[in-house]
């Protein structure tokens, strides 16, 4: 959801919208003369790094086990 509040009452309320907006998750558009100049969006919920990537990849072969193509190295 989003909606619309001028900057001078975002300037008044503006501890209870960032409250308002995190607990909400929604969009908050400030404007000036009824032209919006900026956007206040709450930020994403911080994930763990350790195991983010779990289950992403996936092997079907061995890894280790010798292919049945020859190859040359160049000496």
């Amino acid at each position: 959801m989003q909606t619309a509040i001028g900057a001078g009452e975002f300037k008044a309320k503006c501890l209870q919208l960032l409250d308002d907006v995190a607990a909400q998750r929604s969009t908050l558009v400030i404007t000036k003369h009824g032209k919006p100049v900026a956007k206040l969006v709450p930020i994403e919920p911080e994930q763990k790094l350790f195991g983010a990537l779990k289950g992403s990849v996936v092997s079907s072969t061995d890894l280790v086990a010798p292919i049945d193509v020859e190859w040359q190295a160049a000496l």
